[in-house]
């Protein structure tokens, strides 16, 4: 029997099914969060293989507090901590499963978390895992939010946005730093599309905004994006990560995050110090070509058209596909109004992101 028949009929009629596809490597890269283009470099991989060979182990075997706490993860999380300025750090299996530990730990009975509304899915489905107080405020409406803090009769407010949003592709205000202070509020940062984009040595938005780390600031990110590997770490004070160690399902239950994958991050981190300045130039001339051709300036590398029709994206997807330009369409309940989402990252040419956004222009023009 086909038990959800009509449920896929439905979604099909509506413009949302989705289907997998085997990754084609001839066409150019416009929709993969690898923003540096560090999935392609051999010599990061040739590094990782290099120690894992003399290794006694090929698997980190176990959850962090059985025996699956190696010396590789140990040494990633210190470096974090040296160059973001946090305290302490723990590795974890993804950035979806560091956002459900988050949230679904931190927030106990009495407590009130204050989500913006765009935050990740992975953060609003843990608020539906326990019995979590959640209140969602306009998308970077800080005075919405000061109200709510002012308000609040909370035992503890916890407030969650994220560095860089992943659809719209704007920077959180600064001004939130401030006012989780202010009112002695946690606050959770995911830098999933922050960190390795963004700040003066682009560890994300708390590089950039210069912030002074305090007890209350919360900083979460993943490998599987501008680091080029998979996994994620979240960074925070000791007492915070003694307590994540204690509570966070993620943590205690799962397997830790594999050997490889922790090595192959931490050189990403090493490699985007080393070229910090080159690094930085490559994305400005990226960012400096989106708002020339197409007069939409973007605070990282994250370039969102907004089309608002749901076959329409497909159809100019199909269009570039054709051409050999691979990029994202992304469609409701991911985003309010379907949108075409292109990566501007550097593993891509200049010359082929200017194809891109000129073909993009071309389609948008069409329809008006």
């Amino acid at each position: 029997m086909n038990f959800y028949e009509n449920e896929l009929k439905a979604l099909k009629r509506s413009g949302r099914y989705r289907t997998r596809e085997v990754l084609n490597y001839q066409f150019k890269d416009f929709a993969s969060n690898d923003y540096l283009g560090l999935a392609h470099k051999k010599k990061l991989h040739r590094e990782t293989c290099e120690v894992m060979e003399n290794l006694d182990v090929n698997s980190s075997k176990a959850s962090l507090l059985v025996n699956g706490y190696h010396q590789i993860h140990k040494d990633f999380e210190d470096k974090l901590c040296e160059v973001n300025g946090f305290e302490a750090a723990v590795v974890v299996g993804s950035g979806f499963n560091a956002n459900i530990a988050l949230i679904e730990s931190l927030v106990r009975k009495g407590d009130m978390l204050f989500m913006d509304e765009l935050y990740h899915a992975s953060g609003v489905l843990a608020t539906n895992l326990e019995d979590v107080n959640v209140t969602f405020f306009k998308h970077n409406d800080m005075a919405e939010l000061e109200g709510l803090l002012k308000n609040s009769t909370a035992k503890r407010n916890i407030v969650a946005v994220e560095g860089i949003y992943s659809m719209d592709g704007d920077l959180c205000p600064k001004e939130v730093f401030s006012l989780c202070d202010q009112y002695n509020a946690v606050l959770i940062v995911d830098e999933a599309h922050s960190s390795g984009v963004v700040g003066e040595n682009l560890m994300g938005v708390y590089d950039l905004y210069d912030i002074d780390i305090k007890s209350n600031h919360i900083k979460m990110g993943t490998l599987g994006k501008a680091y080029g590997s998979f996994g994620a770490y979240i960074l925070s004070s000791a007492h915070i990560n003694e307590y994540l160690i204690n509570r966070a399902k993620p943590l205690i239950y799962a397997t830790s995050l594999s050997l490889y994958d922790t090595l192959l991050g931490h050189y990403a981190l090493r490699y985007i110090l080393e070229n910090k300045e080159e690094l930085k130039e490559e994305i400005q001339k990226r960012q400096a070509i989106v708002k020339e051709i197409l007069n939409i300036e973007i605070d990282g590398l994250i370039l969102p058209v907004v089309i608002g029709d749901n076959r329409k994206v497909i159809e100019i997807k199909d269009k570039l596909l054709a051409q050999g330009y691979s990029i994202g369409a992304i469609r409701q309940p991911t985003v309010e109004r379907a949108i075409l989402r292109v990566i501007a990252r550097l593993g891509e040419s200049t010359k082929d992101l200017q194809k891109v956004c000129t073909m993009i222009q071309s389609e948008v023009s069409c329809e008006n």
